[in-house]
């Protein structure tokens, strides 16, 4: 999930999904996020009208219904809908509309009103019913636009033909659409992703985990438990490209995310990419996933946006193509590129929340602070009720005005409601007690934070770093200085390993500072910056520098700690700083600076004006 700020606190994997990633890209919550932006998305719905013409082109593939009674058939239903759609989205002269968009209209009827959502002009739905080694099949496929059935058809086929009935239905598809099929195209829809339904079933089962990480709670566990299944899909069918693939990024993933950045995981993701590339090396599933590859692993984004080009040739209806795109341009600077690539993947997979949440996050890293909070508050137009996206709306404000009242509002509403919903806003209820320097809302919060809850962006910090803020905050020192020196011997063991790995080095650094080690924090926060220039990534390179601006800020540089503070704050010299009004002014992390008129000058160039 790519990128927040304020200062280092607990951050839930569920609110991970409102960073730069994604880190998933990995992307909110358990948001039900539902922004639709611009009239170039083409499709717009604010107070629950729709305000979009019906579409002329396009195709949705709704999830099947399971008819089974053994619930655990429902994976199977989603096998056939993934594999048709899936087919479906090669070929070129087709819209067809991603997985996550039309995930959310299972069991739907109202076929004219999901045709104006996804700005389709066709939707195929059907169900499945799998008993006694048969699978019956109704698939009917309906025009959105007068809501007329185009085509129906029912199957009632041994159970093992059911690639070849995948097959069979996006043929029949391309031809009532009238659709041009190259002979590639062809061969891409005949062909079966294994013929072994056990590994099928385990593979979908990861595929659903990983789908559903932007909105986890748990998503390390997750991610751990789609590689086990990947990796039985992968031991039954030693030629299960589709899953290797899968198996792949999710070890990038977890990589990528901190949760096992080792090289052991690097080395598991490359023994991956290395089979990828063995099964089909010209495939544009595998230079899309070499793409991924590089650019989670090794943030070699030039490599990466060579192999997207290739990716795009056969693969024209895969979102994460523009999406990835998107993300190198931010982090190589071009943000207004990396907004138009990014609303070309969100008109393939319209409804998208990590879409949609990254480009509300652009437009914050562009400080478009307006633009941000109107985009959130039409979210909230058509979803009220979603959690996050409240939560995030109150934040705009906490960093755009320097008004903590609305997100103290909010955060103490979603807690008098609903109590199970704390994973949810944990680290920004930890934001807003040490901004309002509240210790025990402040200890209310720690108690609530996941083990792994303390990171700040991609930077590793562990949670006894929150808990000796905490205690800070309380005045009890000691107590503070037990959490930093415990603290410190974590990240020490982790840098002692990964010498180069710039996040680490810098709560390295970070840590020394807050024990007094200036000589130690200095150079392992200058380091840190050196690895990660922001000429090399513009969205973790201002973080770093904004944690050495905090070094030296706490070891007595103030002179330092201002120069590097000015250049964040200059926002056409650093765009994507983490630096905001409601940061500096608010944020304890600065109070060793308060009261000089060179920072008080800083805080006031960024009032809103």
């Amino acid at each position: 999930m790519e990128g927040r700020h304020i200062i280092a606190r607990p951050v839930s994997p569920a609110a991970r999904a409102w960073r730069w990633t994604r880190r998933n890209p990995v992307v909110a919550g358990m948001a039900a996020l539902l922004l639709v932006l611009g009239s170039t998305v083409g499709v717009m719905i604010w107070n629950g009208e729709m305000a979009s013409p019906p579409a002329a082109s396009g195709i949705a593939v709704l999830p099947f219904e399971s008819l089974s009674p053994d619930k655990e058939n429902a994976f199977f239903a989603d096998g056939v809908y993934d594999g048709v759609s899936t087919k479906l989205a090669k070929v070129a002269n087709l819209k067809v509309i991603s997985h996550n968009s039309v995930a959310k209209y299972r069991g739907a009827r109202n076929t004219q009103e999901i045709g104006r959502a996804l700005n389709v002009a066709y939707v195929l739905g059907g169900s499945v019913r799998r008993e006694a080694g048969r699978i019956h099949l109704n698939a009917q496929l309906i025009d959105t636009r007068t809501d007329a059935h185009v085509w129906a058809q029912e199957y009632d086929r041994d159970l093992n033909d059911v690639f070849t009935l995948q097959s069979e239905i996006a043929q029949k598809i391309t031809d009532q659409l009238g659709a041009e099929v190259s002979s590639t195209e062809k061969a891409a829809i005949q062909e079966p992703p294994t013929t072994d339904l056990v590994a099928y079933d385990a593979y979908l089962r990861a595929k659903d985990l990983i789908n559903g990480i932007p909105f986890s709670t748990r998503a390390k566990e997750d991610l751990v438990q789609a590689v086990q299944l990947l990796g039985q899909a992968v031991g039954r069918d030693p030629f299960f490209f589709l899953a290797y693939g899968e198996l792949a990024g999710a070890h990038d993933r977890l990589y990528f995310l901190g949760y096992d950045h080792t090289d052991a995981r690097l080395k598991l993701s490359e023994a991956a990419i290395q089979a990828v590339r063995r099964l089909r090396p010209q495939s544009g599933e595998t230079h899309l996933a070499l793409a991924q590859h590089l650019y989670w692993a090794f943030q070699d984004y030039d490599r990466a946006k060579e192999e997207l080009a290739v990716a795009r040739r056969t693969l024209p209806n895969e979102s994460r193509i523009p999406l990835l795109s998107g993300f190198i341009d931010r982090r190589q600077g071009h943000w207004e590129k990396a907004l138009e690539e990014m609303k070309q993947a969100l008109e393939l997979d319209p409804r998208d929340f990590s879409i949609l949440q990254q480009i509300s996050l652009t437009y914050q890293g562009l400080r478009r602070y307006k633009e941000t909070a109107d985009t959130l508050d039409r979210v909230l137009a058509i979803a009220p009720k979603d959690i996050m996206t409240k939560v995030r709306r109150a934040w705009v404000d906490l960093q755009w005005r320097s008004d903590s009242k609305p997100l103290h509002a909010t955060i103490e509403t979603v807690l008098a409601e609903d109590p199970n919903a704390v994973p949810v806003v944990v680290d920004q209820w930890l934001d807003l007690a040490l901004s309002e320097r509240d210790p025990a809302a402040a200890e209310r919060a720690l108690t609530a934070m996941p083990t792994d809850g303390c990171y700040d962006e991609n930077i590793p910090f562990p949670n006894s770093w929150c808990q000796g803020l905490v205690a800070r905050l309380r005045g009890d020192e000691a107590a503070a200085r037990a959490a930093f020196a415990k603290a410190r011997v974590e990240l020490e063991q982790t840098v002692r390993s990964q010498p180069d790995y710039a996040p680490a080095l810098c709560a390295l650094g970070v840590l020394d500072a807050a024990l007094g080690n200036k000589a130690e924090a200095i150079r392992e926060g200058r380091r840190a910056v050196e690895l990660m220039p922001v000429s090399k990534n513009s969205l973790e390179g201002p973080m770093l520098i904004q944690y050495l601006a905090v070094i030296y800020a706490w070891t007595g540089e103030k002179d330092r700690a201002i120069e590097q503070l000015a250049d964040l704050a200059d926002a056409a010299k650093l765009p994507g700083s983490h630096v905001t009004y409601g940061h500096l002014r608010l944020g304890p992390l600065w109070d060793p600076l308060r009261g000089d008129p060179r920072f008080e000058a800083i805080v006031a160039s960024l009032a809103p004006k």
